[in-house]
């Protein structure tokens, strides 16, 4: 484990995967060998606390993972502006080439408590973005087993079949398990994922401030993620 006061920037370069609609670099940290994980997080841009947890945890580490890679902002442009969609209000996690794609509008809620009315386009076509674009091309390229997708704040932990991260997950964030989200996600990673054998793992963060999430996480999850990648 990188010593405490040395966490104050990234541990290792990171390298660029695509571009996104504005032109900004999309990045990811790469492990030495074959990828085992690939941990995805800000795929909303509304999500910030998502990205926040994941840079903490990946600063843990003093060199790149043997088997676990990050993507510590799936959208930036979203994150920058503050909105879920990228810059075109597209939802990138309705926009993948998916069996059940659907160009219907999509609703998100401004809150937990809000109705579903805020309107977010799933794309003109599957794939239509640069950020969706750029992410499958990478995943193809790292062949990840499993892919961690980090979302908030619904506190749960979603997979098509328990695996010993999913137990974990549950474990130390108290929150339970579901095999499915209980709502219609056409064109997610997930569905994707699913579609191209690929295990992929939804965690929800539980309703926290950002630095809660990382002073019960962060410690937890780096140290679990150094022991499974030796």
């Amino acid at each position: 484990m990188r010593k405490e006061q040395h966490r104050g920037i990234l541990p290792f370069p990171l390298k660029q995967y695509g571009k996104t609609t504005l032109g900004a670099p999309l990045l990811y940290a790469p492990c030495k060998q074959k990828c085992a994980l690939l941990a995805i997080a800000g795929i909303h841009g509304e999500e910030a606390e998502t990205t926040f947890l994941l840079s903490r945890i990946l600063r843990y580490f003093a060199e790149p993972l043997q088997s676990v890679a990050f993507i510590l902002c799936a959208n930036p442009d979203g994150m920058a502006l503050g909105t879920r969609g990228n810059s075109n209000g597209v939802d990138l996690n309705r926009n993948f080439p998916t069996a059940n794609w659907s160009c219907k509008i999509t609703l998100s809620k401004a809150t937990l408590e809000s109705r579903r009315i805020t309107e977010l386009s799933p794309g003109k076509t599957p794939a239509s973005e640069a950020e969706t674009k750029s992410l499958i091309k990478l995943i193809c390229k790292l062949q990840p087993a499993e892919i961690l997708s980090i979302h908030s704040p619904l506190a749960c932990v979603e997979a098509p079949v328990r695996t010993p991260l999913t137990h974990f997950l549950t474990e130390i964030s108290q929150t339970p398990y579901k095999k499915n989200i209980g709502y219609p996600t056409p064109g997610s990673l997930g569905t994707w994922c699913g579609e191209n054998s690929i295990h992929c793992i939804t965690w929800e963060l539980p309703r926290l401030a950002p630095e809660i999430l990382v002073q019960k996480f962060a410690g937890k999850v780096a140290s679990a993620m150094l022991h499974s990648a030796t």
